[in-house]
């Protein structure tokens, strides 16, 4: 017995003496400032130090939370001046290693960004600091007014980071408006309810593409086809010419497709080409600009967070444009669809709005029963990041392959945004689901729905989701008065191997229109058999293919709707014209 004590007496002294020793070695400190040159005052914002063992790329275009995604360590900064040193050590949280003293021995291009952020005084009576969009569609490693280094070359050892200085001399450059064309036309509009809200001028805006004959035929009004998704630069997957033919073929890493880049054009191609042809029926499509302090999207719908974006969108963004372009201006007339975001959009702004709209196409959307919010329950499970067991800890899936091969982990993409981003502002796609569906926080950011550190449910977040954004929950506790409104108006689809798990939320929604019955909802929920994020709802054709037909695959079956739902009297001749 006491050869044992004293043994473990001596283990504890070695163990104790190797931590320290750990410790010790592996102290981290690293400066990084920006330059007067910058033309910079005082600036707020989160401040990024990146670190990559790839040198295809910049550092800041290589952050994922995929199999290949490199080192990132995040803090937040308030009044940073010129000149002024602000130190990484081995405190400052990291992924995918938590901290710098993680970091293993080797070679990497080191990079630091400031993501600045701008003061609003919100009509809540709060104040926030948040990132706004400067034209880039909220990408921090993209966005202008940004400062950032140069990568250069450092070698990690066997006793950890050297200390170095990094300086920002580098600013991203303002993006360039779209200019309008024969075809498209932009749209840029101040939102007087979501300037309220923000407490400063913000602006909505779209991309118009016009109809063949529009000029010649000032007497015709248009149905408008609203295609909702993340942010566009501008109207895509139309163009005038054939593919380029000086283009050199890329592989595409997604879709294991080679010279996808020459076919995206072809597509394009192809649709300019059906947008003219004599029978093709002439709408006008939309795609709409709306980023917020928390994404490249807002989500279309009001939020206590990130204001009345739903209202912005419905009666002032919308109806300028019908009146601008000849729109008929009614809800019979207005269609909409989209993909992933766009298809949650789409579903949910027709049950938010149901008689502004007559019809939804919502392909592979985003959760619509938090039952299945991808693949956590957030009414029943206690935490979002680990199964509920007893002797080991199982982490939750967040991102599959077609086989069901995980790459990532809900634990692994939620620690990457607590990095880019605290208090909801990374960005990324948990936490703009957190701005948009939870309550305001005491301090007007949004609340937790899980501890982003744990993944410890707060279920007082959950009820609040559920009651105003679950949208299988909404329609089944308003069926009574939604039903009428939305018959024949919902249309989902999604691959039943979706690689964020977003189909399991389709089987409930399915399995509760299917069983409506006071009105049958008289849509359709399909399938696409091991298909992937985002099948859109073409059984012929694979999801490279598809994904760029969004513009003219649902057009007969809004073409249906419009005949068997269109009001006495509405006209159904002006904007029916041939060549």
């Amino acid at each position: 017995m006491k050869t044992i004590k004293l043994g473990l007496l001596i283990f504890l002294a070695l163990c104790a003496g190797c931590t320290q020793k750990k410790d010790n070695s592996n102290a981290v400190s690293i400066n990084v400032s920006f330059t007067a040159q910058a033309n910079m005052d005082e600036l707020d914002g989160r401040l990024f130090l990146m670190l990559s063992t790839n040198d295809d790329d910049e550092p800041r275009f290589q952050i994922n939370d995929g199999p290949q995604g490199q080192l990132i360590f995040g803090m937040n900064v308030d009044k940073m001046a010129p000149g002024q040193k602000i130190t990484f050590t081995e405190k400052i949280f990291g992924y995918p290693y938590a901290s710098l003293a993680d970091v293993p021995a080797g070679e990497y291009y080191a990079q630091a960004l400031l993501h600045t952020y701008e003061t609003f005084n919100l009509s809540t009576g709060h104040t926030v600091k948040l990132p706004m969009d400067n034209g880039e569609g909220q990408q921090w490693n993209r966005s202008p007014g940004n400062l950032y280094s140069k990568p250069f070359k450092i070698t990690v050892t066997e006793n950890g980071i050297p200390e170095f200085t990094i300086e920002m001399d580098q600013k991203i450059q303002p993006i360039p408006e779209a200019a309008d064309t024969e075809w498209i036309k932009h749209i840029k509009l101040k939102s007087e309810k979501l300037s309220a809200f923000y407490g400063k001028d913000t602006y909505l805006g779209a991309h118009v593409l016009l109809p063949k004959g529009y000029e010649n035929h000032p007497e015709a009004k248009y149905p408008l086809m609203i295609f909702h998704g993340h942010f566009p630069k501008d109207f895509g997957g139309f163009r005038t010419t054939p593919p380029d033919p000086k283009l050199e073929p890329e592989f595409s890493q997604r879709f294991q497709v080679d010279g996808y880049n020459i076919f995206q054009q072809q597509e394009a191609y192809d649709f300019y080409k059906r947008w003219n042809d004599p029978e093709f029926p002439r709408f006008l499509i939309v795609e709409i600009q709306h980023p917020t302090p928390y994404y490249d999207d807002s989500y279309a719908v009001n939020s206590a967070s990130q204001g009345p974006y739903g209202d912005a969108i419905t009666y002032e963004l919308i109806p300028h444009i019908e009146e601008k372009f000849r729109g008929m201006g009614e809800g019979w007339s207005r269609f909409l669809y989209g993909g992933s975001t766009g298809g949650w959009e789409a579903l949910a702004v027709q049950v938010k709005y149901p008689d502004a709209y007559n019809g939804c196409f919502a392909a592979c959307p985003d959760p619509i029963d938090f039952r299945a919010f991808c693949l956590t329950n957030i009414y029943e499970d206690k935490n979002a990041y680990y199964y509920d067991t007893t002797h080991k800890k199982t982490e939750v899936p967040s991102h599959r392959d077609y086989l069901g091969q995980v790459q990532s982990t809900l634990r692994e993409g939620n620690h990457l945004e607590l990095v880019l981003g605290d208090k909801s502002r990374s960005g990324q796609q948990w936490d703009i689901w957190e701005a948009t569906f939870s309550p305001q926080n005491t301090d007007g950011y949004p609340q937790r729905i899980w501890d982003k550190m744990t993944g410890e449910i707060n279920p007082e977040v959950a009820d609040y989701w559920q009651e105003n954004y679950d949208l299988r929950y909404i329609l089944e506790r308003d069926w009574s008065k939604l039903g009428d409104k939305l018959k024949g108006k919902i249309h989902i689809y999604c691959g039943d191997m979706d690689n964020y798990y977003l189909n399991n939320a389709v089987y409930l929604m399915e399995d509760f229109l299917e069983n409506t019955t006071n009105p049958y909802y008289d849509g359709e929920v399909t399938y696409g058999d091991r298909a992937e994020h985002c099948w859109n709802g073409d059984p012929e054709q694979p999801n490279h293919v598809s994904r760029l037909r969004y513009n003219s695959m649902y057009v007969p079956k809004i073409m249906q709707r419009i005949a068997e739902s269109a009001p006495p009297g509405a006209d159904l001749t002006s904007w029916r014209y041939k060549f």
